[in-house]
């Protein structure tokens, strides 16, 4: 380890992926027609699409997102030591992202864009039944490229956390690689989210290779892992991760979570939720409990719990980041 990273301090997970800021804002069923949205479901959006709908969106609420910088801001509610690396551009929203995420304890030190495509940001509309109908502009997140990777903060990261949304463009293949070849070196772990069942779809070969060859710790649900294995139940794509990274996190939402490292299995049940009002973010939070767990030296089953404490919590409100203090929850049900 560098002398710089020594002084700094050691990191228990250093999370890798988009940076989008969420703006969240109240409407109706009559706007979302007259926009031409479906209601409930997400769109990718281009640059003037989104400054278009921006403009016409009511009071909204703006805060920093992404699948990764979700996890990180479980990671901090539960006082684990993190960092986020995801490019911003030097504009209003990549201001929000910046200050917000460093707002809750996020280490965060990216240099934003100077030129190219703007902040990334997801345009949240909610109407008065809770659904959230989602358009997404990537702007400046997907630029992401292998000299955005600090060499510090990988060696200072027990684990490095990478989102599997960012595999669709090669500079960001590119970082990935350079991250994994950075910990090893430094004999620190990695870890991957495989994010979405169409993302594994698109790139199944080059994630199989890169969980074979780079990934200590996978988190899929049972749609991405069976999708990845190309094959038609759970049970068949166990066998198969098992023999391609140390731990394997699989998720199966209301049947709780599954954990495979070798001979080794565990099935926890799901934590009991009152009711389910928004899933978005739900494995974001498992990936931050599970990690947590992790890093502080818990058994693989404890880990499994406190992940899905962490998720119970997220799918029990609108918004993919905890709105109670994620270690006294936690504190409270082991």
């Amino acid at each position: 380890m560098t002398d710089t990273a020594a002084q700094a301090g050691e990191l228990d997970v250093l999370c890798v992926g988009n940076s989008i800021v969420d703006v969240l804002a109240q409407t109706d069923d009559a706007t979302l027609e007259k926009l031409d949205m479906v209601k409930g479901t997400m769109a990718l959006i281009d640059a003037d699409q989104a400054e278009a709908l921006y403009a016409q969106m009511s009071a909204a609420i703006e805060t920093s997102g992404g699948s990764a910088g979700n996890t990180a801001a479980g990671l901090a509610s539960l006082n684990t030591k993190c960092a986020f690396i995801g490019r911003v551009r030097d504009d209003q929203l990549g201001d929000i992202f910046t200050h917000d995420i460093r707002s809750i304890g996020v280490e965060y030190a990216t240099p934003a864009a100077t030129d190219g495509p703007p902040t990334a940001r997801c345009l949240i509309l909610i109407t008065p039944d809770a659904q959230r109908t989602m358009n997404t502009f990537l702007g400046a997140s997907v630029n992401l490229g292998p000299e955005d990777i600090d060499e510090d903060l990988v060696a200072r990261a027990k684990v490095t956390y990478l989102e599997g949304y960012l595999w669709d463009r090669d500079a960001a293949k590119a970082a990935f690689l350079r991250a994994a070849g950075l910990a090893a070196a430094k004999d620190r772990l990695v870890s991957l989210s495989l994010s979405d069942p169409f993302c594994v779809d698109r790139h199944r070969e080059s994630f199989r290779e890169f969980v074979t060859n780079h990934v200590d710790i996978l988190f899929a649900n049972e749609d991405e892992i069976t999708s990845l294995y190309q094959v038609e139940s759970f049970d068949d794509a166990l066998q198969h991760v098992r023999a391609d990274c140390r731990i394997a996190a699989l998720t199966r939402s209301e049947k709780g979570s599954v954990l495979v490292s070798g001979d080794e299995v565990h099935v926890v049940d799901a934590e009991p939720v009152d009711s389910v009002v928004d899933t978005t973010g739900a494995g974001d939070q498992f990936a931050a409990g599970f990690l947590s767990g992790f890093t502080q030296g818990k058994e693989l089953a404890t880990c499994a719990r406190i992940g899905g404490i962490a998720a119970s919590e997220v799918i029990a409100h609108v918004g993919p980041r905890p709105q109670v203090k994620l270690a006294d929850l936690v504190a409270s049900r082991l």
